[in-house]
């Protein structure tokens, strides 16, 4: 699953996501949802979010685990 719906992305799942400044290599980063960062029910380059150690990103795979 993309990241790209915000139903599809609750707080406690693990997902990886890419930081700002790894936008360019595309570089991600795993992680479990700490706060939903986006307000609206969609958005085309992710989800924003907050991570459990303070990591912010746009997600970009949704774990099934």
């Amino acid at each position: 699953m993309n990241g790209q719906l915000r139903k599809d992305v609750i707080p406690g799942i693990k997902v990886q996501i890419v930081q700002k400044q790894d936008q360019r290599t595309g570089k991600l980063t795993s992680g479990i949802v700490k706060d939903i960062l986006t307000n609206s029910p969609s958005h085309p380059h992710g989800i924003k979010v907050r991570l459990t150690d303070g990591t912010v990103g746009r997600v970009k795979e949704i774990n099934a685990e």
